[in-house]
């Protein structure tokens, strides 16, 4: 018997084979492979599946970031702020464009930022106020849009680890200004390389992103946007994600049950789910399973022990990183501290077998 792997890609290809090749064999038979009917028939199908008017595709959700972050009227040296404890993906992003990051603490129970985290690191120099839907939860964005709007300060969603994920008020990407996707192979909608979009309900905006990922062209070959690039989602990519598309609610549902599972397991114990209390939500879509505990090494070996592959998501906290050691010297964030040595990554991915999802249940119980 094998061990119970934390993630595994080669299932999630075996499952839907037959149509990824097909979708793929009529790639690359159209002669097609850039800013073609795939992308543009994506963009409209996420679009209308977030709730968004545009839905513009890009390289990678790195990019997709950045260039959130210029759509809102970010220019080198701007103060944004962010939370510290989702793996510097938003800083890197912020850093690239020249920005100076700025990090708030996060709610000690979901690890997610809110208004009250966020209200007193607020500046009169903060340009952007970033918010991570972590783990796969939606943050609760209402009061955060409240906040920012009353200071005329644009607010946008990274929705890496949440896409499919709805609150009473919308979907995860359709709740602030502007929104960032990854589609890293990892995520609940994974390509099978980099991908990314930002998705917005201002044309404006997104005729920005447009031009952004395509070197700042206004028309073909005159460039006249400032900080454009090369960032664009291929056909490949684009017909990939729209094969897994309508897959998605369904495998939203079962990352949910197996982290309720989890949530069962550990009930009685000092150790529990992050998000375990939300795993009948589909506010939720159990993107990675993280627990929190009080031994969290002595844990990690046991489970090892037992055959269970885990990790960290994230063990360094953006402010204690080496690349920000000068600029973040001095900051505590005492919640996002603390939680950076409790969190413990358990396995959780839609194809798991229910043996393996007892297996995984059986050694969190014995902990």
């Amino acid at each position: 018997m094998g061990d119970v792997p934390l993630n595994d890609l080669g299932r999630g290809f075996a499952a839907l084979e037959g149509e990824l090749r097909s979708t793929v064999d009529e790639v690359l038979s159209s002669g097609w492979y850039v800013l073609g009917p795939q992308h543009d028939a994506f963009e409209r199908e996420f679009a209308a599946a977030v709730g968004a008017a545009h839905c513009v595709g890009v390289g990678n959700g790195t990019d997709a970031l950045e260039l959130a972050l210029l759509s809102v009227g970010c220019r080198p040296g701007d103060q944004i702020l962010t939370a510290a404890n989702a793996g510097m993906y938003t800083t890197t992003a912020a850093l690239k464009a020249g920005l100076v990051p700025r990090f708030a603490d996060v709610d000690p129970d979901t690890l997610l930022l809110t208004a009250a985290t966020v209200e007193p690191a607020l500046t009169a120099a903060t340009k952007a106020v970033v918010v991570t839907h972590l783990y796969g939860r939606l943050a609760e964005v209402g009061p955060l849009r409240e906040l920012c709007a009353g200071r005329g300060i644009p607010l946008i969603e990274d929705c890496a680890q949440a896409a499919g994920a709805v609150s009473d008020e919308g979907p995860a990407g359709s709740l602030a200004d502007v929104a960032a996707f990854s589609f890293f192979p990892t995520k609940n909608l994974g390509a099978l390389g980099d991908a990314g979009a930002v998705v917005t309900d201002d044309p404006e905006r997104a005729a920005l992103v447009r031009s952004l990922r395509q070197y700042g062209w206004s028309a073909k070959y005159t460039a006249t946007v400032p900080r454009g690039r090369n960032s664009r989602l291929d056909e490949l990519q684009a017909a990939v994600l729209r094969t897994k598309l309508p897959h998605l609610a369904g495998w939203n549902a079962r990352r949910r049950e197996i982290v309720g599972r989890y949530a069962t397991a550990l009930e009685h114990g000092p150790r529990r789910m992050v998000h375990g209390d939300a795993a009948g939500s589909p506010a939720y879509v159990g993107h990675l399973a993280v627990l929190r505990s009080p031994s969290r090494d002595a844990d990690r070996a046991a489970l090892a022990a037992a055959g269970i592959r885990t990790d960290v998501h994230y063990p360094v906290p953006d402010h204690r990183q080496p690349v920000l050691a000068e600029a973040a010297a001095g900051i505590s964030l005492p919640v996002t501290e603390q939680a950076a040595a409790e969190i413990l990554t358990v396995p959780c991915f839609a194809e798991m077998t229910d043996a393996e999802v007892d297996r995984v249940c059986h050694a969190l119980a014995a902990l």
